[in-house]
């Protein structure tokens, strides 16, 4: 498993529908006082993280370029993109409670971390990189919804992950559904992939050959109570995007009133 394999030109044999892989080795048991604290500890990521998007940012614009011109990204460009992408992948899993193991301040994480993400360099459609912006709006709603409404009760899962030391089961597919679905979003906005984000609902077993690499979320097999689950962080979502834009039409009027007044 890698966070990132380069080639100099497209593989014959890589399909142009291949999806990003997250990888994660699901820990039996967590300790709890690293639950207790665990986005605390993560504070020193957060910040590295925050410096790492505008440099990822800055890339990007200068990767859309060149992939409008050359129809892939640069190697230098897409090693540095595959390694923020990892490295947030990486944070968002342990704030997400799906691992029990710090995360490196790296981009190129150790070969046992529990957990990583592959992407494949592949040649890029112009028309599509030219339009990624408009493109990319239905996934990026999707994302945001099934993100908004896990962290708008992650005091829930916090608590129940705190209480058992682990995770139940289907709790831990659906949000490795949803940081999934956001690794492979962010993948095909930063034109790491061609392909357009799927799978949210999870794979069917059969869409990883015995032989090849397998973890728990290789392929990501949901269980119903795994998918229920994964439409409560949507509807949460919706319903918390609407109370938001709600309020804030209300604060806006409100304060219009105040000053005609």
């Amino acid at each position: 498993m890698a966070d990132a394999q380069w080639s100099p030109g497209p593989r014959a044999w890589t399909a142009a529908e291949w999806l990003p892989v997250l990888d994660i080795i699901e820990p039996p048991r967590q300790r709890r006082l690293t639950v207790l604290v665990r986005l605390l500890i993560l504070i020193p990521h957060f910040i590295v993280l925050f410096l790492l998007h505008i440099a990822a940012v800055l890339t990007v614009i200068v990767g859309w370029f060149a992939a409008l011109f050359l129809g892939r990204l640069p190697e230098p460009l897409f090693r540095f993109l595959a390694g923020y992408l990892g490295y947030q992948v990486r944070v968002g899993a342990g704030s997400m409670l799906l691992v029990d193991r710090y995360p490196p301040f790296a981009l190129d994480p150790p070969p046992d971390y529990p957990a990583r993400i592959e992407v494949r360099p592949t040649a890029l459609n112009r028309l599509a990189v030219l339009f990624r912006l408009f493109l990319m709006i239905p996934a990026a709603v999707l994302q945001s919804l099934a993100v908004a409404g896990w962290w708008t009760v992650a005091i829930i899962w916090w608590l129940i992950t705190l209480i058992l030391g682990r995770m139940p089961r289907p709790l831990f597919e659906a949000t490795a559904a949803v940081l999934r679905y956001e690794m492979r979003f962010g993948a095909y906005a930063m034109m790491l992939t061609p392909a357009y984000p799927k799978g949210f609902f999870g794979d069917d077993d059969l869409s990883v050959p015995q032989q090849q690499p397998r973890s728990a979320t290789r392929p990501l097999v949901m269980s119903g109570a795994g998918k229920w689950l994964l439409v409560l962080f949507l509807v949460l979502g919706a319903a918390t995007s609407i109370t938001t834009s709600s309020t804030t039409d209300w604060s806006s009027e409100s304060a219009e009133s105040a000053g005609g007044g």
